[in-house]
């Protein structure tokens, strides 16, 4: 089976940007993601943001563009993803390619950050996007790590490794956040300064070994306790004993 290149998903892109250029309901459509930027290369996909006319059915026009990329696209799959009340459908192509459509309706449509890049239409003044609140992300990281001592005690290895992936990736996110780099779902990682990144993967487990999953689990708290040392200064003596002793 063919993988898409570069040439097939930027003809689908102009295909879909003439579409919406055409679709008597939109009142803007935007670039978002990498092409919005200057970020493209072999493995990007398409991201297009939707902006509805108020008087135009919301229900309608998804189906209208879901029903083109399936007839027309060779989509073979989708899944819906929420974000406030924005859909973000995403579609998997016959070829590999990834389409996300974004359906705003026409009082939100705008920028959230600073991937967004209008094709046409009025879009709303860009707004600040959410940023990663680190208190949640350190009370996340040690609520995944009472899961992984309690998985690795009773010997359920998968999911002791599931659960550190969590703690980890909790922890990951207040690195990146502390170095200015992309938080959100790793997309930083590989971004940040040698020494973090070095730190970073040494938290990862080179086995399901429950002594390897132990190992990597005392590093990933030692890094937590030290991002909260930068966030919060010395936490208490209270906390710093209670985490060292779920990680034993």
């Amino acid at each position: 089976m063919p993988i898409f290149t570069p040439e097939e998903r930027e003809r689908l892109r102009d295909e879909l940007v003439s579409a919406a250029q055409k679709d008597a309901n939109l009142c803007g459509a935007a670039h978002t993601g990498s092409a919005a930027g200057s970020r493209l290369d072999r493995w990007s996909d398409i991201d297009l943001a939707l902006g509805l006319k108020a008087a135009a059915s919301y229900d309608q026009v998804i189906a209208e563009w879901t029903e083109r990329l399936y007839q027309r696209h060779n989509a073979v799959a989708h899944v819906d993803v929420m974000r406030g009340a924005t859909l973000f459908r995403v579609f998997l192509l016959k070829n590999t390619l990834q389409v996300d459509i974004a359906f705003w309706r026409a009082e939100e449509f705008g920028a959230i950050g600073p991937e967004f890049r209008l094709i046409f239409g009025e879009a709303r003044p860009p707004q600040a996007a959410p940023t990663a609140n680190p208190q949640e992300l350190i009370g996340m990281a040690w609520l995944y790590a009472l899961h992984v001592r309690s998985s690795l005690e009773r010997g359920r290895v998968l999911q002791a490794e599931y659960m550190l992936s969590g703690m980890r990736n909790q922890v990951f996110e207040l690195v990146c956040l502390r170095c200015g780099v992309i938080a959100k779902q790793g997309r930083g990682l590989d971004d940040l300064p040698r020494l973090e990144k070095d730190a970073a993967a040494e938290c990862v487990p080179r086995s399901i070994e429950p002594a390897e999953l132990k190992r990597q689990f005392q590093r990933t708290m030692k890094l937590l306790l030290s991002e909260i040392r930068r966030i919060e200064g010395e936490p208490s003596s209270e906390l710093n004993e209670v985490l060292n002793e779920i990680a034993g």
